[in-house]
């Protein structure tokens, strides 16, 4: 139990429930080795007991906790309720963001009225028993009123003990979509037009943008993360495993849309490498060949070199050196970090010793001879910004009420740029994962080293803030991807299996509140992808916050009552409706089996095929039985474009806030851009959205598609069956 209670004071826990009528523990060697990630040793009986003894005091004598939430209420404000549990007669000194400083003293404790008189009252008789007065209370100095933000606290008790913490003030909940509304979901990648070289890019979602909010009122347009990428030949191509998630990864650049390639003077060598650039849009379009990001990299890269050749004009170079002084010491580290993974490699844990600290000498010097490629790194991250920023604002300027929804991934690479900058805020030795569920027995690791919960609120949670802010600059809306980790993570210990994991809990309070008061800040709706194994009370907890969740049709089932589809009345009103995701099976896959074949072709199923396919079909027609009872399948059940229409109008019955079309089912296509549980066997991350046949559609022919404009009509309320 000395373990137990030491592992629980540091939100580390010791089982875990997989079901409500089951609990599994957790094996007391994987909560040392968590314990030691967090700092905390307990691989012996004597250091258990010596740790718990600090913590435990630690605990006693701690005045505030490190970092303190304010939700920001209509009216006069009560003191948040740390504060009013320090010693009466306590100073807060509050110092706000913006310079400001305010005090507060906690009230002090009232003498009861009357309590001089009471020793007389006892000699005379006793009269008749009045009814119990009130509780007396002690005039407390009114709370002020802070202004949104985070701020620096020193409070300073009457026996002179101090404490420091950061306290957060943030609005009740986020800001929501200002209306109903549809949209798109796409893999940036995956949409190649006649200008892409080889591979979507941020040309190309501005173009989609303009003409989903003008030709067909859609209200935002969701895409995969574009955090940047780890380099290296082959690149990892999944967008969920990202040496950065602060900063975006310039192969989206629009080569073209830089201002400074028009005069670039060796016009030869940019010719040849449009040519090349060409031949490499052709092989995917025309050719079937799969999206190659290194190959795409190779020739944005030279043609970035040469464009940096060209001196930046005096209001460019104004507009840059601003975006250097907003971004600071986080873009110069990560501008360091690409010029040494060009010298050393992108792993800074076989870097020479001296380099593995951002803070040391060695990476000093090492970056001031490196300062030329510092310089084109941090240009790099400023172009990719200003075309982010032209994206949004295309959005908006066609229409759309939200704009792009731009997309947080997990975590990061272990031997990326963030891990290296910010080791202190990760865990050493850990990786972030999934428990075993009945999807995976043996549970699932992700190879992303986590956030170490005690750092984050040491230092008021300046990572996640500016992990945020950067996000949220040029966004509608964000999705964050298994939002249940503000809540709590699996980590599983190096070298072991998924199953050997545990969780390790979160401040989930004041994680909300720091994603609260940036998304106000940036008037941007905030989306939580809450698939699977869910904790009790964590869906309440995000919609009070104003979080809207995910919400799937194939998941959607009277879970705790027939098991039936679940009626579209039923369905929550705060979330994004839709037919399917990049983890997903498309609906026209869903619908005809063909995801099943596949799964059986690559030697993923546990089950006899006849069985699968079976079950698989049993699903469809129960969901193709629910659609035609509400009449939303006018076409009949045979066609399977009229079937994936009827699923697009079930949505529209449901009261949900946003509705997403996941762009490759408007033109029919079958193959899934990922395949959990495969790598090599399937390509996944590196298939343009193609139709019914399998062949690519560039984006001049799928904003033609008429499959495409069939379904959307159902957004217009052209064919939209009335309701029963």
């Amino acid at each position: 139990m000395t373990l137990a209670r030491l592992a629980a004071l540091h939100g580390v826990a010791t089982s875990y429930d997989p079901s409500p009528d089951r609990t599994v523990p957790v094996a007391d060697a994987t909560v040392v080795a968590v314990l030691a990630a967090l700092g905390v040793a307990a691989a012996t009986p004597e250091a258990v007991a010596a740790s718990l003894a600090a913590a435990e005091l630690a605990e006693a004598e701690r005045l505030l906790p490190p970092t303190v939430v304010h939700w920001h209420t209509p009216g006069p404000p009560p003191p948040p309720p740390a504060f009013l549990a320090l010693p009466p007669g306590t100073v807060v000194h509050v110092e706000t963001e913006d310079g400001g400083e305010t005090r507060w003293t906690t009230p002090r404790t009232a003498e009861p009225p009357g309590a001089a008189e009471a020793s007389q009252a006892a000699e005379r008789p006793a009269p008749p028993e009045p009814p119990p007065p009130e509780p007396p209370t002690a005039e407390a100095t009114p709370w002020p009123a802070l202004p949104l933000g985070v701020h620096r606290v020193t409070a300073r008790t009457p026996d002179g003990r101090t404490a420091r913490a950061t306290l957060v003030v943030a609005p009740g909940r986020t800001p929501q979509p200002p209306a109903r509304t549809h949209g798109f979901l796409v893999q940036l990648y995956s949409l190649l037009s006649a200008r892409s070289w080889g591979m979507g890019d941020l040309g190309d979602l501005a173009e989609v943008a303009a003409w989903a909010g003008r030709a067909v009122g859609a209200g935002f347009l969701q895409i995969n993360p574009l955090h940047a990428a780890v380099p290296g030949t082959p690149t990892d191509p999944s967008p969920y495993r990202p040496s950065s998630r602060r900063f975006p990864d310039p192969v989206h650049l629009r080569i073209e849309d830089v201002p400074e390639y028009a005069y670039v003077r060796d016009r030869r060598r940019l010719d040849e490498l449009l040519k090349a650039a060409d031949a490499l849009r052709r092989s995917v379009l025309d050719d079937g060949e799969l999206i190659d990001r290194d190959a795409v990299w190779a020739l944005k890269r030279e043609a970035l070199e040469e464009i940096g050749r060209v001196p930046l004009a005096p209001g460019r170079r104004a507009a840059y050196c601003d975006h250097l002084a907003r971004q600071g010491q986080a873009l110069e580290d990560h501008a360091t970090w690409c010029a040494l993974a060009e010298r050393y490699g992108p792993d800074w844990t076989r870097w020479p010793h001296g380099l593995r600290d951002p803070r040391s000498a060695a990476t000093a010097r090492a970056r001031r001879e490196l300062i030329d490629r510092v310089d084109f790194h941090t240009r790099l991250a400023w172009l990719t910004d200003t075309q982010l920023a032209a994206a949004q604002r295309a959005a908006r300027e066609a229409g759309m009420a939200v704009g792009l929804v731009h997309d947080l991934a997990v975590g990061v690479h272990p031997g990326g740029a963030d891990a290296w900058a910010q080791q202190r805020t990760f865990a050493q030795g850990m990786s972030v994962g999934a428990p075993p569920d009945a999807f995976n027995a043996r549970g699932q690791d992700w190879g992303l080293p986590p956030w170490r919960p005690d750092v984050l609120a040491a230092t008021g949670y300046a990572a996640y803030r500016g992990l945020l802010r950067n996000l949220l600059r040029h966004a509608g809306a964000l999705r964050i991807d298994h939002v249940m980790g503000l809540f709590r993570l699996w980590w599983v210990p190096r070298g072991e299996e998924p199953t050997a994991g545990t969780y390790v809990r979160y401040d989930a309070e004041a994680m909300l509140a720091v994603l609260v008061l940036e998304a106000h800040r940036a008037g941007a709706v905030v989306i939580g992808e809450d698939l699977g194994t869910v904790e009790p009370g964590v869906r309440e907890t995000l919609a009070e916050r104003g979080v809207l969740g995910t919400s799937v049709l194939w998941f959607e089932r009277d879970w705790g009552g027939t098991g039936r589809p679940l009626p579209p009345a039923a369905w929550r009103e705060a979330c994004v409706a839709t037919a399917t995701t990049h983890d997903l099976p498309s609906t026209a896959a869903r619908l005809t089996g063909e995801h099943v074949g596949l799964r059986h072709r690559l030697g993923l199923l546990t089950r006899p095929l006849a069985q699968e396919q079976a079950e698989d079909a049993a699903e469809v027609g129960e969901w193709l039985s629910c659609l035609a009872r509400l009449g939303l399948l006018p076409e009949g059940a045979r066609g399977e474009e009229g079937a994936v229409r009827a699923v697009y109008r079930f949505l529209l019955r449901t009261p949900a806030r946003m509705v997403g079309v996941w762009l490759p089912d408007a033109v029919g296509d079958r193959r899934p851009q990922n395949l959990p549980g495969t790598w090599d066997q399937y390509p996944n991350w590196r298939l343009p959205v193609a139709g019914p046949d399998g062949r690519p559609l560039a984006l001049e022919d799928l904003v033609s598609s008429p499959r495409l404009h069939d379904l959307m009509r159902v957004f217009t309320g052209v064919g939209v069956p009335p309701a029963p």
